[in-house]
């Protein structure tokens, strides 16, 4: 409890210090995620996000933000090495209503079109990027771990990235709930974890969304390749390969925090029929 008592104060300390010295004006409270604290706010009139990271992961999810200068992203007003004020996505829409409301498809492309203004962006020695060869770390200690089903999600995965092409940078966590409306901006990239690597790997995760009752839902994923193959201008195989390592990883991280991974193994399955038939 005392501990906490502690953090709160930190946050709110820290929380006050930009408040101050960039002129802001609070517009709602204060929320926090496990990596970092956001506060909604007013910077010269305009609606804006504080974000403060908390973690290494969100400061170089930071700099990729401020790299991409509102291409494809949302733009950012100020910053620090821990802070970004960003303009708020206050539009109406929402990528995973759509799903809801049949417009899947649409959804899809939308995602599609963001990613390819991500994608421009060049490499920088500024820019702290991790290769997906590190980042699948998890998965393969899973599969000396565990064997079955990781170990074939790995052996894909090892192939994927010891051939790799059309290497860029990734935003690292694409899904319907990291493209956000920002009205007359159109739809706009949040939340990257800044990796580097084939172009294919960051539209695997969004056939894990927007949710995992979708995703597997009979004849989805054999739609949704059809439609992101083409409008990411992707061969279709390659990126139900991606599909597979991509679920792999993630179902190792959800294993190890203790998580159910029931609905995952299924999407891997019907992954793998796909690529299979």
């Amino acid at each position: 409890m005392i501990r906490k008592k502690i953090e709160l104060s930190l946050v709110k300390a820290t929380l006050d210090d930009y408040q101050q010295s960039w002129n802001l004006q609070l517009d709602g409270a204060a929320f926090s995620t496990n990596s970092s604290i956001l506060q909604p706010v007013r910077y010269e009139g305009i609606p804006a996000m504080l974000k403060i990271a908390l973690v290494e992961e969100e400061r170089r999810g930071s700099k990729l933000m401020v790299h991409w200068a509102g291409n494809g992203a949302v733009k950012v007003l100020r910053h620090s090495s821990a802070a970004l004020l960003m303009e708020r996505a206050s539009g109406q829409g929402s990528l995973r209503d759509m799903v809801w409301n049949g417009a899947d498809d649409e959804a899809s492309k939308i995602i599609c079109q963001v990613a390819a203004k991500l994608h421009t962006a060049k490499a920088s020695a500024s820019l702290k990027l991790i290769p997906l060869s590190e980042w699948f770390y998890a998965l393969f200690f899973a599969a000396n771990q565990l064997d079955g089903v990781f170990s074939q999600c790995a052996e894909i995965a090892r192939f994927l990235l010891n051939d790799p092409i059309d290497e860029v940078v990734l935003h690292g966590d694409i899904h319907h709930g990291n493209i956000l409306d920002a009205g007359d901006s159109g739809w706009l990239a949040i939340d990257p974890k800044a990796l580097y690597g084939e172009r294919g790997f960051d539209f695997a995760n969004l056939f894990c969304n927007p949710e995992m009752t979708i995703a597997i839902q009979n004849g989805r994923l054999a739609q949704q390749v059809g439609v992101v193959s083409k409008a990411a201008n992707l061969d279709s195989k390659r990126l139900l390969q991606w599909i597979v390592a991509w679920s792999g990883l993630s179902a190792s991280w959800m294993l190890a925090d203790a998580m159910p991974i029931d609905q995952k193994l299924k999407l891997i399955e019907i992954a793998l029929s796909e690529l299979n038939s």
